[in-house]
């Protein structure tokens, strides 16, 4: 196949790829829309921090980031915390609710790939997760550098919402 038939497929599968995130979609609570969904995975994943440095993890406005904390922290499952450091800003945290919350999300994703993975062999798996991860890397996601030592093929799967 010619390099430019090789691209010209590549951004065919891209953009067929919407379909997976549509269904990944649809089954989030409908209290819980994807981009509150990804601001619990990464509170879950890093922990505590900063709104600014959950708008570069997410690669989204401040403005956009704080309707999501505003949107979680209204249903109690993050709290935020005035920063010792300066008391301008902001620290958000999981809530025990929080937790809760992504626990279920988790499971929903995970049964949602159990479910459509079934006939793929664990080796497969894995090497769609290396493969995308590099992808990401080559396109400079902001997370690749915050990002800790390679994840357990668990937490590969806890991912319930494109983030």
């Amino acid at each position: 196949m010619a390099e430019s038939a090789q691209y010209e497929e590549l951004v065919r599968q891209f953009s067929a790829f919407g379909a997976v995130k549509r269904e990944m979609n649809r089954i989030m609570p409908a209290d819980c829309p994807s981009g509150s969904a990804a601001v619990l995975t990464l509170l879950g994943r890093y922990g505590d921090m900063r709104m600014s440095k959950l708008a570069e993890l997410l690669s989204v406005d401040m403005s956009v980031t704080s309707r999501h904390v505003a949107h979680l922290a209204e249903r109690g499952w993050i709290e935020r915390f005035p920063d010792p450091a300066d008391k301008r800003s902001r620290i958000l945290h999981l809530t025990p609710a929080g937790r809760t919350r992504l626990d279920e999300l988790f499971r929903r994703t995970t049964q949602l790939l159990t479910e459509r993975l079934a006939d793929w062999s664990d080796e497969e798996v894995g090497r769609l997760t290396q493969l995308m991860t590099r992808l990401r890397d080559s396109f400079g996601d902001t997370r690749a550098a915050s990002r800790p030592a390679p994840p357990a093929l668990e937490q590969t799967t806890r991912t319930p919402a494109s983030t």
